[in-house]
């Protein structure tokens, strides 16, 4: 089957055999390839020595490197994850990571995703408590005095528990923010009142929550609640390394709650650069083959396992179809984000971001607006 690309949209050829009675001016031989659209990542820390929660002398060539860099990982789109920090930290780095398309020099930014600090101290997982924060005493006007201008902000992970947290989960989603649940010790209830309010995410389910149980399954229940908008989806995000979630758990939610699932990779800044001490944010961290550990600790602190290793991972755990597989790594996120009229897919009109896959789903090259971005020394395209 082909697929038709003109100034970087997918084309629908009817409207140019039929109309305009033309033909392609370069074809592309894929060789029997899988094409499917461009990865996104929600959920990402860093990479390759560069972490998105430290002030550097130039914070956007940071970013410019991982999006570089994550081009052959099948990545086109992503979101620049910041942990818990001081608000300093967020004054200065926010506003040098603006939404930006992508291209050659790397993939789009979509918008930045703050995990934290309006979090659950007991939750906390690799976050640093000192810079824990509440909003019970000014509500959104606390948030705004944490992060400052939110312009460039996409998602904010917070814990739904908080004193307060339905004025400010109303207060982001009016400003078109993704409010997401995680670091928490929410019991049902309290999760399902935050999705009435508009919360539509969960930040790496079953990790930094209460563990299900059958009497009251926490904020894990939401994939199965009866309680919800009529017509609300609520997505979850899945760190699918080998090391985060045991397969079966995997299993589960995957079958609870197939068209929900988001493959995330919560990448630290050593992703890419092997074993030895790193940072992430406030806290240094170790890297001890495919496990990142806060320092001194055995507390898990995020993932080194790249997108592409993530989806290979999941379809051989959950046992679902190549196509679920992709889609958990595009389509959903872009749905999440409600971003599905131009990624996450190759309909007609969408933006022409893809990824060349071989049968084993190793990337051969990758796409971002028509526009070749990144191949594989041994592919032939």
């Amino acid at each position: 089957e082909d697929l038709w690309v003109r100034e970087g949209r997918i084309l629908d050829p009817e409207k140019l055999f039929f109309e305009e009675r033309r033909v392609a001016d370069e074809q592309r031989d894929c060789g029997g390839y899988i094409l499917a659209p461009g990865f996104i990542d929600v959920q990402i820390n860093g990479g390759f020595g560069v972490d998105f929660s430290k002030i550097t002398e130039n914070v956007g060539s940071g970013v410019a490197l991982v999006a570089q860099r994550i081009l052959s990982h099948g990545v086109t789109s992503f979101c620049p994850t910041l942990v818990t920090s001081p608000p300093e930290i967020y004054h200065k780095v926010l506003p040098q990571i603006p939404v930006k398309s992508g291209g050659p020099h790397g993939a789009g930014v979509l918008g930045v995703h703050l995990e934290g600090p309006f979090i659950s101290q007991e939750k906390r997982g690799a976050h640093p408590e000192a810079h824990l924060r509440s909003f019970e005493a000014h509500a959104f006007h606390d948030v705004l005095a944490t992060y400052g201008p939110l312009d460039n902000v996409r998602i904010v992970t917070l814990a739904p528990e908080l004193g307060r947290s339905h004025e400010v989960i109303q207060a982001l989603t009016a400003q078109g923010i993704c409010v997401s649940l995680g670091h928490s010790v929410a019991d049902l209830q309290a999760a399902e009142e935050a999705v009435q309010s508009g919360a539509t995410f969960i930040t790496h389910l079953f990790n930094a929550m209460l563990p299900f149980h059958h009497r009251d399954p926490g904020i894990v229940g939401l994939l199965t609640s009866d309680r919800l908008p009529p017509g609300r989806c609520i997505f979850y995000g899945m760190i699918a390394d080998g090391i985060h979630t045991n397969p079966a758990a995997l299993r589960i939610a995957y079958r609870a709650h197939p068209h929900g699932l988001v493959l995330v990779t919560d990448a630290v800044p050593a992703l890419g650069l092997g074993n030895g001490r790193h940072t992430l944010g406030q806290q240094d961290v170790e890297v001890d083959g495919l496990t990142a550990y806060v320092a001194g600790t055995k507390t898990l602190c995020g993932s080194i396992a790249p997108m592409d290793v993530c989806v290979r991972h999941f379809l051989q755990a959950t046992g679902c179809s190549v196509e679920a597989a992709l889609e958990a790594a595009s389509l959903h996120p872009a749905q999440l984000l409600g971003l599905e009229k131009s990624k996450g897919s190759l309909d007609f009109g969408a933006d022409a971001d893809f990824v060349v896959l071989d049968d084993t789903l190793r990337v051969q090259a990758t796409y971002i607006s028509g526009e070749l971005v990144w191949q594989a020394e041994e592919a032939r395209l």
